[in-house]
């Protein structure tokens, strides 16, 4: 039988994520809330979703409903996921699930007393392309690692935009940087010691941000995030012995790593997949008991540790310790 999901709002990045659970045979997204019920109705007949419901405590009280996708204003994750949890749901939260690492702690502590699935939605983590990235690091293909190179970034028009907000944790690092810091955290652990900039726009918030990160094994990582510039995303994974480059690391929608050794360029192939479909899947297993959540508790806390440990930085001017 098919994991029934419900999704909490009617966010632009819904539509990526439909198109790809719609091709799977392992879920089923069964209704979908909004603040009104004419915002829901008209997102429920424009994607085929059976019921829709206004507010978003409607959702939790729907018996059927055993998962719930939540693509709030990053401000409102914990309060959400918390409350979901709460009335028995279990919950894939956009990334960032939050700022703080204290209150991603709590709702960890909230999924496993009610026996949930609480799982951060980084659908660039289930692409085969990130899969290929580790076991390429992994086998020595650039001998020992040395640097690593990350950048997301793009031209945000207007100040209307929810991501411009200081209120909603709004910013550069919370809504593209976070990337950056997860993947380098995929490749080298945890972060020993960071140091940031940003520079301020909109009603406060980070628009362009900056830093470097020290990790265990003289690992050093450095990358730049950005609402008010070119766009651009990038992974490169320096070693001793050559480099991995992804022009494409995020939305993995052009697949493929470049292999850069011994003054030559080799491009390797990866198969297409679409990283939504994946996510969904892994999450419907993990309520299933079929499979872990490829992302859990650990990966979630140290996340928001290293976010936190990044702002105090470019807030202090100072190097931060984790």
């Amino acid at each position: 039988m098919s994991v029934k999901w419900g999704i909490m709002s009617t966010a632009r990045i819904n539509r990526l994520f439909l198109a790809g659970a719609s091709q799977s045979t392992e879920l089923e997204v069964v209704a979908v809330a909004s603040r009104t019920r004419d915002g829901a109705e008209r997102f429920a007949r424009e994607h085929g979703i059976g019921r829709a419901v206004a507010g978003y405590e409607a959702l939790l009280d729907d018996p059927e409903i055993e998962v719930v996708y939540i693509p709030l204003p990053n401000g409102l994750h914990v309060e959400w996921a918390v409350r979901a949890l709460q009335a028995g749901k279990h919950v894939l939260c956009e990334k960032p699930l939050g700022r703080r690492a204290g209150e991603v702690r709590r709702a960890f502590d909230v999924a496993e007393r009610e026996g949930r699935v609480l799982m951060e939605a980084f659908m660039y983590r289930h692409h085969p392309q990130t899969g290929r990235l580790q076991e390429l690091v992994r086998g020595g293909a650039v001998g020992r690692v040395r640097v690593i190179r990350a950048a997301f970034g793009f031209p945000l028009r207007g100040r209307s935009d929810i991501r411009m907000e200081a209120a909603l944790d709004g910013g550069a690092l919370m809504d593209v940087g976070c990337y950056c810091v997860n993947g380098a955290r995929m490749i080298a652990g945890e972060p020993e010691r960071v140091s940031a900039e940003q520079t301020i726009g909109g009603d406060g918030v980070d628009v362009t941000f900056a830093a470097t990160m020290r990790f265990p094994g003289d690992v050093l990582a450095h990358f730049d995030a950005g609402l008010a510039v070119a766009e651009r995303d990038e992974l490169e994974v320096i070693g001793e012995e050559g480099a991995l480059f992804l022009d494409d690391p995020w939305h993995c929608r052009r697949p493929g790593i470049q292999l850069r050794r011994d003054g030559a360029a080799q491009r390797i192939e990866v198969e297409a997949a679409d990283s939504y479909q994946l996510e969904a899947e892994n999450m419907s297993a993990a309520v299933r008991g079929r499979a872990d959540p490829l992302l859990g508790r650990n990966d979630g806390v140290a996340q928001a540790r290293a976010i936190e440990a990044l702002y105090e930085s470019a807030q202090s001017g100072t190097m931060v310790v984790p």
